[in-house]
Parts: C-alpha cells; structure tokens; sequence
C-alpha cells in the first residue's frame, strides 16, 4: 500500500463568516502532496497552486502564515478541476491511504470537489490516518495534540523547509509518519465524516483495542436519533456482548449525550454519543464506546447531576421569566382600566 500525505493551504472571506458562501467556508489555493511505499520511503510529490474562483481577497491571517498572496495565485495559479484531476492522476490506481496532520483537509478538499461539479471518487468510509492524533496515542497523552511544527522540534528533526505551505508541511508530515511506529498505531485509523452512510445498512462501525465506533445515517432531527436501537444500544468493546445499562444515556450540553453500561465479564463500558450537523443541514450521531474504571463511573454520574441541575437552573430561569412578563402585562393592563 501506498501513503499519500498531503496538505492544503485555503483562503476564506476576509469579512469572516458573514459573507462566506454556503457549503465553502474555505476556498483551497494550494495542494502539496508527498507520496511514501509501504516502507515509508518518498517514492514522488505534488504541488500545485490554484487560481480563485470564489474569494478574490486575501483574508489577513492566511496572508501572515503563508506569506502567499493574490497575485501569485493569480499568476502560477491553474483553476481547481485540473489541479484536483492532476492530482488524483498522480495518486495512481495503486492501492493507498490518504495520511493528514488533522481531521480537517480531506473534508475541505470534497467540499471543494461538490461546488466544482466534479464527481467524488472516494469509498464510504473513507478511512485515513490522521498523524497527528497518531503522534499524541504514541508520544502524547491521547487528548492533548500538538502542532506540526512542534512535533518536528520535539523529535529532534532537522527544520530544513518553511512550515505552513502545503508541501512543505505534507513533507514534514511524512518524516513524523516515518518514525512512527505504526505496528501499534497504524491500527488507529479515522473515519471521514463528510460522505456519510447513506442508509441504515452502510452505517460505519470501527472496532478498535480500547474502543469501537458506531456512525450513523442522517436523521431530519435530533430527537430520531436517540430512538433508534441501533445507535442507543451497549456492546462489549472487548467480548461484543450486548450490555445492560446501569446510566441510560442522559443530554449534556447540545450535542452529547452519556451512558453507562456493564458487562459481566469485563467490567464498565462508557458511551458517549455526539450529535453533528451534515453538509445538508440534517443530523447525525458519532457513538464511541470505552472500557470505563471507577473514576470514570463517578465522574459520568457527577456530569448526570451536573445536567440535571442546568436543565432545572434553565427551567426555573424560563419560568420566571414567563411570570415576569405576565406581571408586566396585568400591570399594564391595570394602569389602562
């Protein structure tokens, strides 16, 4: 197999959100790709700038970071099919697996692909490593990720290349890639979210050594979404065995909601459920599920109590808020008559 890393570069409205387009916050000028074996040696690059179609200024800050700037797109730029055609070209028909640093390029290059009209080649799930989560599971914590800059200090590599261009940052990423020990870690892969399961048959389940993850259709509300068995059901992350809950899923905040189960044999599962807006404006559910320890049981409950306590704070603040107003109105009323 091969290792396509690679890395954009984008602009976005110099005005901010107020005056993106829909569906295209950020606009790619720049794609930079290093291809690896599966020795994880350089076998070729890519780069090539793009001329913009969409934002024609310069937002401030990419401008300070890239040190890149509309006349040199303008002038070295090709527009964005041909780019995105060379590239999948230079990808080649060999089987390969796309590796970023973050979750973010390959959702931003198929929102890309959808406002060009070009047909999106990708599987479902689109399966790719993300390094850097890798990076923080082998030399971090597994929750605090660092930058590419300075995972590159960290490891003591020579700092040769200008950080925050495309293929110099793909290259980058590639030499972190090549030291990692993907034996372990290379098992760890992410799923992207933008091309979602189209029905209830294609919904994605990663099964893991510490944990599994379930991802779920679209669904018209939030509410479905917590009525369907499949996502709201516990299994055993270590025997599959379907587990009874001892916390049944509660809300916390807007878009997560917690649960915990037991099985006999293995002990506490912990599930936590996110709920996510797709590109339609619909909703959808990324469901994890963890082997859980004493100390996580006492915080799901004391986070069960926290919410409990908002929602009730929230309900009594509504409520006399409601009675205010209805005060305000008879008093009103009183001065007329």
């Amino acid at each position: 197999m091969n290792y396509i890393v690679f890395d954009l570069e984008w602009n976005q409205s110099p005005n901010g959100k107020e005056d993106s387009v829909e569906h295209l916050p950020f606009e790619i000028t720049e794609i930079g790709a290093v291809k690896l074996n599966g020795n994880f040696e350089e076998t070729g690059t890519f780069h090539k700038l793009i001329r913009p179609k969409v934002y024609k200024k310069m937002h401030f800050k990419i401008s300070e970071v890239t040190h890149m700037d509309m006349a040199e797109l303008r002038q070295a730029g090709e527009p964005f099919d041909v780019v995105m055609n060379r590239f999948l070209a230079w990808c080649g028909e060999e089987e390969y697996r796309f590796c970023t640093w973050g979750s973010m390029d390959l959702t931003e290059l198929q929102r890309n692909m959808a406002y060009h009209k070009l047909p999106n080649p990708f599987p479902r799930p689109l399966l790719y490593l993300d390094i850097q989560k890798l990076y923080c599971l082998q030399y971090g914590d597994g929750k605090n990720k660092v930058s590419l800059d300075m995972a590159v200090q960290l490891q003591g590599m020579e700092e040769e290349r200008p950080f925050h261009r495309a293929l110099d940052d793909a290259y980058y990423t590639g030499r972190i890639l090549s030291v990692m020990d993907m034996e372990t870690f290379g098992t760890y892969v992410s799923v992207d979210y933008y091309g979602l399961p189209r029905n209830k048959a294609e919904e994605y389940r990663l099964h893991f050594p510490e944990y599994s993850k379930y991802v779920s259709r679209e669904f018209d509300s939030r509410e479905d979404i917590l009525k369907d068995k499949d996502i709201t059901d516990m299994k055993c992350v270590k025997c599959s065995r379907m587990l009874r809950k001892k916390l049944r899923w509660f809300p916390y905040g807007q878009r997560f909601y917690f649960c915990l189960a037991v099985c006999p044999e293995h002990g506490y599962v912990k599930g936590k459920i996110r709920v996510k807006k797709s590109e339609d404006d619909r909703f959808y559910a990324v469901k994890t599920a963890k082997m859980a320890d004493e100390q996580d049981v006492e915080l799901l409950a004391q986070k069960k109590e926290d919410g409990r306590k908002k929602r009730s704070a929230k309900a009594h603040h509504k409520a006399a808020s409601k009675s205010l107003k209805g005060k305000s109105k008879q008093n009103q009323s009183d001065k007329v008559s």
